[in-house]
């Protein structure tokens, strides 16, 4: 049996470059199944896949295939949010509790909705045991959320919400809307684009998903963020990141990809990561489709937060989009801009090696999805995306 399936798709002549770092991340960076997809002014300029999407090497990545990007559900997220906003239907500045009064529990009765895009509220993780089950049940976090004291004083500091982002701000799109964030995402965002990404997979999608691998074994000495975190799985950390814990069996459930679980379990295409993001890239209007206005993405990326990080060392963040970290705070040993090297670009990466973004500047929307998790060290880092995102940009100078 062979160890690899021959790319398919398709790459403009100028991408070549794409291409080569794409078949290397199968033969040299560990990708069993993986897709790249490149917007730019508007076109689709790449668009690859290849691998298995199996542990069992015997289903092929197929051009339809959807693998769940954990994080980098919070961009879409972030997009449902300013469509609100953009509506007149939601104040950032507002209070939390004026669209859900039961948040003003534990001292939150003035906590702002930009603190809950910007992780700035304090609410990273809750401090009782949640049961496996609350993942599935809409309401048994935000009810949780509600009642917690903050960790810290509201907006002094900030810290990756990194499940409760996606129940905090889902709860608020909710009770404004009337519908539940992921039914919101697809009526007014991958619905009009015609993107496949889902926060909620239909079960008749089933026999697209990937099957999600685990994290290979660490390097000798190597020491990763979740070997860190396990060591005090009460701590505020751990609980951010292992409460309810999870792994394989769980999110390759019906369960899993059936709940809405904003921050963790969107299902996509590279394609379609590539395709919101290449709308936002073009001042948020493709294919006469217009998804926000310019001022409304210039207002989500101004910088509410950077620099030390509560949870995860370091961070920083517009409102709801991660934006690239200043040279100073970069992880150890990657050397590369993340998202390109243009100041005007944003999005978000999930854990495990997902990645979609939009450069304002260049007018690139970059999608890769995957189903080998990599978790990365400072010695051992995840290349996969950033070698792409560099070829992607080495390409565009060469023109």
């Amino acid at each position: 049996m062979t160890t690899t399936l021959p790319m398919q798709g398709t790459c403009d002549a100028r991408f070549t470059a794409v291409r080569e770092v794409f078949a290397e991340n199968f033969a040299h960076r560990g990708d069993v199944g993986a897709a790249v997809c490149v917007y730019v002014e508007g076109k689709p300029v790449v668009d690859l896949w290849g691998g298995y999407a199996n542990a069992a090497r015997t289903r092929p990545w197929e051009r339809h295939t959807v693998a769940s990007v954990a994080s980098t559900t919070k961009g879409m997220v972030a997009i449902c949010t300013h469509l609100l906003v953009e509506r007149g239907l939601l104040d950032l500045d507002a209070p939390v509790a004026r669209y859900w009064p039961e948040f003003a529990q534990a001292g939150k009765a003035h906590l702002p909705v930009r603190w809950l895009l910007s992780h700035r509220a304090g609410l990273p993780a809750v401090r009782c045991d949640m049961p496996l089950q609350s993942l599935f049940d809409w309401h048994a976090y935000p009810s949780v959320l509600a009642a917690t004291e903050p960790w810290w004083e509201p907006g002094t500091q900030h810290g990756y919400h990194a499940l409760t982002f996606g129940y905090l701000v889902g709860e608020v799109i909710r009770r404004v809307s009337g519908t539940s964030v992921g039914q919101f995402f697809r009526a007014e965002v991958a619905g009009p684009l015609t993107a496949d990404f889902f926060i909620g997979v239909p079960e008749s999608e089933d026999h697209r998903a990937a099957e999600l691998l685990p994290d290979p074994p660490s390097l000798p000495g190597d020491t990763t963020f979740r070997d860190t975190i396990m060591r005090d799985p009460t701590s505020m950390a751990g609980r951010t990141f292992l409460n309810p814990p999870r792994g394989a069996a769980v999110t390759g459930s019906r369960a899993w990809r059936a709940a809405e679980i904003p921050s963790a379990n969107g299902h996509t295409t590279a394609r379609a990561l590539a395709r919101i993001y290449g709308t936002l890239a073009q001042g948020g209007v493709l294919d006469g489709v217009r998804l926000l206005h310019p001022a409304t993405i210039e207002a989500a990326i101004v910088e509410q937060s950077c620099g030390p990080d509560a949870v995860v060392n370091h961070s920083r963040f517009g409102l709801g989009f991660m934006l690239p970290l200043p040279e100073h705070f970069r992880g150890a040993g990657i050397g590369l801009q993340p998202f390109g090297p243009n100041p005007r670009v944003f999005g978000h990466w999930g854990g495990g090696g997902s990645v979609g973004f939009a450069d304002l500047d260049g007018r690139v929307g970059f999608g890769y999805v995957m189903n080998q998790y990599k978790t990365g060290t400072p010695r051992n880092p995840d290349l996969r995306w950033p070698v792409l995102v560099q070829a992607v940009y080495a390409s565009l100078g060469a023109q």
